[in-house]
């Protein structure tokens, strides 16, 4: 393990943005996994825009996926409700297009919890205007668009 790795994925966690940005410019790897086998952009305080665009501009992979629920930062910042945080990692190159171990798409994710906002916003980005994701439709027995 990279001995920095913990050091920086505490810092993310906790919105440390100070910190976080001298760990990354004294040569932390942005995605090198902590103790935990989790990178900082997966346990990053998803409210901080900041910490986002910290471990982003340094080379943290976006697209990361969790190695027991193949979640995604994007699957996170949909659950919980950071549209800010979202539109940043998508902005980055992060795919909404992913399922997750349970077959759930971030869109998923945001109309479960009832963030509109936020699957207003993934649905645009997927191109669909109309109310539920694909993953939702095929499950309820409709046809997936």
């Amino acid at each position: 393990m990279e001995p920095s790795a913990d050091r920086l994925a505490s810092a993310a966690a906790q919105g440390r943005a100070q910190e976080v940005r001298a760990l990354l410019e004294a040569g932390a790897p942005p995605n090198a996994p902590n103790r935990y086998g989790r990178s900082p952009i997966q346990v990053m305080m998803m409210g901080s825009t900041d910490i986002a665009r910290l471990l982003l501009l340094h080379g943290a992979e976006p697209n990361r996926a969790d190695p027991a629920t193949l979640t995604r930062p994007v699957h996170d910042a949909a659950r919980e409700g950071f549209l800010d945080t979202l539109v940043v990692l998508h902005q980055a190159g992060a795919r909404l297009d992913v399922s997750d171990l349970w077959g759930r798409l971030p869109v998923d994710l945001a109309e479960e919890r009832g963030h509109r906002d936020i699957a207003q916003y993934l649905r645009a980005a997927a191109g669909d205007t109309e109310s539920g994701s694909r993953a939702y439709t095929a499950r309820s027995g409709g046809s997936p668009r």
